[in-house]
């Protein structure tokens, strides 16, 4: 097959989304099924739901529309805030969506109105991490909009941690969304249907002795798909490690020295790694680079390690592997690495449907 590209093993990530869905339910919480990192996949997201899930959710309208062209049966939820330019296109393809800002809410209540259809808002609360959120003192005005609103119906509350400062979700922080949706609830007699936690980096918290108190819902992404834990890449007990790799092909194998001569600048892409006199070592080229992923979020082979990396050249030092033009280098990959990879139109998908056993 073509390199580079990405192996897919659907086997191995229905298997963890069953693990993590069983899970979860034991205490209450379903799962929404994040598909941004794979683009909408419609492979992926079949065997999402498959496993359990009835919620997929998206950063990016494109990919809704894709799941919805599809025969996917699942709701769906846009989890970034709308875009005022694209409610239109929001309240067609998304069943709800996460907001935090007045004038948004009004303009999807005049495209839901438009449409003659009603969309589920989820209003997300700033709990720490300083990305998205409504400051917790000024929900219940906005929850007052939303219920003044037409063709909007308020579903929940949510928040999101640990993606933009690193915030840790604990009994402190999950105990005041808790609290939110109760006053929500007792200010205007209603029901919440939703307390989104968070996402893959609430687990701990979800899985472990703790009450977990109102929420019921978590947005699971890189638990799922490359069964780690976010918040320090750890692997999670019981899931598979490996159900995406990257393949690149080698296109050069020399022996050179380990340090490079004349006098040092800026690298393409900024200041170039240092490296260390090891005197000549193997060096091989892989035509993968910048513009194909996150070089930084590869993990080679055994033996063999990352040197550097510019636009469409990746430099490995290959040890003692006999590393030759036409040979292909599997890697494992951080969330940014996959993300990277999935969007680049120079990476294809290799989808395969595998076996959480293997």
């Amino acid at each position: 097959m073509t390199a580079p590209r990405l192996t897919i093993d659907l086997g191995k990530v229905g298997h963890n989304a069953r693990t993590l869905v069983d899970r979860l339910s034991a205490r209450g919480i379903a799962v929404v099924g994040v598909t941004k990192a794979v683009l909408g996949l419609t492979e992926v997201a079949a065997t999402l739901v498959d496993a359990g899930i009835a919620t997929l959710g998206d950063s990016r309208i494109e990919n809704l529309e894709r799941l919805s062209r599809s025969e996917v049966a699942a709701a769906t939820m846009l989890i970034r805030s709308p875009m005022v330019s694209q409610v239109d296109r929001v309240v067609t393809h998304a069943d709800l969506s996460c907001n935090t800002e007045a004038e948004v809410l009004r303009a999807l209540s005049g495209a839901a109105e438009s449409a003659g259809r009603n969309h589920g808002v989820v209003l997300m609360v700033e709990l720490g991490d300083l990305r998205e959120g409504i400051l917790p003192e000024d929900l219940e005005a906005v929850a007052e909009l939303v219920l003044g609103l037409r063709n909007l119906d308020l579903r929940g509350i949510g928040t999101n941690l640990a993606c933009q400062s690193g915030i840790v979700p604990d009994a402190r922080n999950m105990t005041q969304l808790s609290d939110l949706a109760d006053a929500v609830e007792a200010r205007f007699g209603i029901h919440l249907d939703m307390v989104s936690g968070g996402n893959s980096a609430n687990l701990s918290w979800a899985l472990g002795p703790a009450p977990v108190g109102r929420i019921n819902q978590l947005r699971l992404g890189e638990s799922i798909l490359l069964g780690c834990d976010p918040l320090d890449r750890s692997p999670i007990e019981g899931l598979q490690l490996d159900a995406f790799t990257l393949v690149g092909e080698v296109i050069e194998s020399k022996l050179k020295p380990s340090l490079p001569t004349g006098t040092a600048a800026q690298a393409s892409f900024g200041t170039p790694p240092r490296r260390v006199d090891r005197g000549p070592v193997r060096q091989a080229i892989v035509a993968l680079g910048q513009q194909d992923t996150d070089p930084a979020g590869l993990t080679p082979p055994e033996g063999v390690t990352v040197l550097g990396a510019s636009s469409d050249h990746l430099v490995l030092d290959a040890g003692q592997c006999d590393l030759r033009p036409g040979d292909e280098v599997t890697f494992g990959l951080t969330y940014g690495a996959l993300v990277r990879a999935m969007t680049s139109p120079f990476v294809a998908s290799d989808l395969r449907a595998g076996n959480a056993a293997e």
